[in-house]
């Protein structure tokens, strides 16, 4: 069985469905998706239904963003919307429009509330590697990082954690299109809302593979070849 991690969709379905044909993501894998999977892109619809869709026929394990956490906020005030909205909540909320306008709240399913709400996870961890949206501080358990590191800050050179484990994170984007890999840590958000490139990680074997949103594929290994 293998442990894959996906880094930061938001919003890119065209990238997230070539990609899953060309790993190919297979039932009896353990399939780590770093959050982020709203804002920005063109279509956060259809990525969350994707990955509700999927989470019933195979294991999903999706981890809470900080973009997620901006979009629950949005609802709370004008003043937390208003926010969202300047960091990509404009592209979610068209994607929801039902009348090729700007779309609202109100026109999400409560499906896809619930997802947001109910099922993503601060943190996923394994044997050998621990996963968080954004980066951790390195003496501290998982159970007792603050949110600002788990959602919010950025990815530089972080120290071996304590557990010995090797992080994989997303969050901060790699304008290189390529994962940044430090050994004991290491970043797989490619830029794929920009123009980079969504990427999935074999967290045993340090293959990877990658899709944009043109439809484009390729692929590589950490610490060696790359495409």
């Amino acid at each position: 069985m293998r442990h894959l991690a996906v880094g930061d969709i938001h919003g890119c379905y065209t990238a997230l469905t070539t990609l899953a044909d060309f790993v190919p993501f297979a039932a009896g894998d353990t399939l780590v998706i770093l959050g982020d999977y709203v804002d920005r892109g063109p279509d956060t619809f259809s990525v969350l239904d994707w990955l509700i869709a999927y989470a019933r026929r195979a294991k999903l394990v999706p981890l809470r963003g900080n973009h997620e956490i901006m979009m629950l906020r949005a609802r709370d005030n004008e003043l937390a919307l208003a926010s969202w909205l300047g960091y990509g909540g404009t592209h979610t909320l068209a994607s929801y429009s039902h009348f090729d306008d700007a779309g609202s709240l109100a026109d999400v399913p409560d499906e896809h509330w619930d997802f947001l709400e109910n099922r993503l996870l601060p943190y996923f961890e394994i044997d050998t590697h621990f996963f968080v949206h954004a980066n951790v501080y390195p003496a501290l358990p998982l159970d007792e990082q603050p949110e600002l590191m788990l959602y919010w800050e950025a990815f530089e050179d972080t120290a071996l954690h304590a557990s010995g484990k090797v992080m994989v994170c997303g969050h901060t984007s790699q304008k290189s299109g390529l994962p940044r890999d430090h050994g004991h840590a290491v970043c797989i958000d490619t830029w794929v809302y920009g123009k980079g490139w969504l990427t999935c990680l074999d967290v045993a074997t340090g293959q990877f593979w990658q899709a944009n949103q043109r439809g484009q594929t390729r692929a590589g290994r950490l610490g060696g070849a790359r495409p």
